[in-house]
């Protein structure tokens, strides 16, 4: 027999948007009930940026929806509910201070995400939220105007509910793609789910020798056909399977949604030189250095020298005054254009974030209701639409989830 536990509100997945719309739709008086299926609040917040928390980016919110891309447009009255000066301010008032960093990112003053998850579990308290916690939600369905979360033990009704169960990526947090079966069931319809910012694979070995090494300062190009994608100047990551980094992060969900079989990825390691500009740049180097491998010494980082050599057939020992002027402009290329296969990239499971989700289109991005079921509220992950790293995908999170919380409380 089912224990029967009624409440105004039932939030569904206890992540940055469930957490904000508790705190929002209990800020209204009402009884809200969070089911998470963790034994703590926040498990993948926990681990963003580093363990650092990465909660926001204080670009502007053009910018912010340019990094979703085409999906972008949905979430501007989100974003002007609750944007990241709100956020900031939400967490200030709340005693924890925020910092700005490079390219506007946007991390507690403590760098520990502890102290954001303890924040928001102090506020989920304060404001009287039952929390049940190492629950899983088995069912959800609507009727008589109520809707009834069926779990193992009891059966929560309410009469609203906000799914922000987060996506099917980095499974390991819980993120398992239980909300696209529950909005589904209620005839919602889900896109393809694509690994977003997910480390991509090469047909190399030669990565293996260099894992662990990051490339600052510097820019890639992905080609495919006629498809041409090209990075700011930023960073990449060596690993022993391929490529990541933030610039190899911020395009992987472009770079696997072409689905070409042909994928290159070329390395721009001196950005601020063109091709003659590196030539003279070699000429100016070999006059200081009596052999090739003494001379890139102030060319590359050191791990890479002996890859970059056995790349292009060259000897480490020749003396430079017995280079040609064929081998100085094909040393001059590869620096312009270290070239790679992308052969796949890791699987979703290991993505930290899911690209895809419950269709914009049945959503209403005035409240973030389901088009489909009235007193049914979406926040987060679940959302189909992705951004790059930098903050994005938690402001996101916390704006749809402000949204949606507020909404269901009216």
């Amino acid at each position: 027999m089912y224990a029967m536990q009624k409440y105004d509100v039932i939030v569904i997945g206890a992540g940055p948007a469930g957490m904000m719309a508790a705190v929002m739709a209990s800020e209204r008086g009402k009884r809200v009930a969070i089911i998470e299926k963790n034994a703590v609040l926040g498990k993948k917040l926990l681990i963003t940026g580093k363990g650092r928390c990465n909660i926001t980016n204080k670009a502007s919110i053009d910018s912010f929806l340019e990094k979703f891309g085409k999906r972008g447009q949905f979430y501007r009255t989100a974003f002007h509910s609750f944007f990241n000066t709100d956020l900031i301010n939400f967490f200030k008032e709340h005693g924890l201070e925020m910092k700005a960093e490079r390219q506007g990112r946007v991390f507690p003053i403590t760098d520990d995400s502890h102290s954001v998850v303890g924040l928001l579990q102090k506020c989920l308290k304060d404001r009287k939220v039952e929390i049940f916690y190492n629950t899983t939600l088995l069912d959800l369905e609507k009727k008589d105007e109520r809707f009834f979360a069926k779990c193992e033990k009891k059966t929560l009704n309410a009469k609203t509910v906000v799914l922000a169960t987060g996506g099917d990526s980095f499974r390991v947090t819980g993120s398992t793609g239980d909300g696209y079966r529950v909005a589904r069931k209620l005839g919602h319809t889900t896109t393809a789910l694509l690994p977003g910012l997910v480390p991509l694979k090469t047909k190399e070995r030669w990565v293996k020798d260099l894992q662990g090494l990051t490339l600052k300062n510097i820019r890639i190009t992905f080609k495919s056909g006629k498809k041409k994608i090209v990075s700011g100047i930023g960073e990449l990551l060596f690993t022993h399977f391929g490529v990541s980094g933030p610039l190899v992060l911020d395009l992987s969900a472009e770079i696997m949604s072409l689905k070409s079989t042909r994928i290159e990825l070329y390395i721009d390691l001196k950005p601020g030189l063109d091709v003659e500009g590196l030539k003279n740049r070699l000429l100016k180097e070999f006059k200081g250095a009596s052999d090739l491998g003494n001379a890139l010494k102030k060319m590359l980082p050191r791990r890479l020298i002996n890859v970059f050599a056995d790349n292009l057939g060259l000897d480490l020992k020749q003396k430079v005054n017995q280079i040609s002027r064929v081998d100085r402009r094909l040393i001059a290329d590869s620096l312009k254009a270290l070239s790679l296969s992308i052969s796949g990239s890791l699987s979703l499971e290991e993505a930290m974030v899911t690209c895809g989700g419950v269709s914009q289109k049945e959503i209403n991005p005035r409240t973030m209701e389901s088009k489909i079921i009235s007193g049914l509220y979406f926040a987060g992950e679940i959302i189909d639409g992705a951004a790059a790293s930098g903050g994005y995908n938690l402001q996101q999170a916390f704006s749809t989830g402000y949204l949606a919380g507020e909404s269901s409380a009216k």
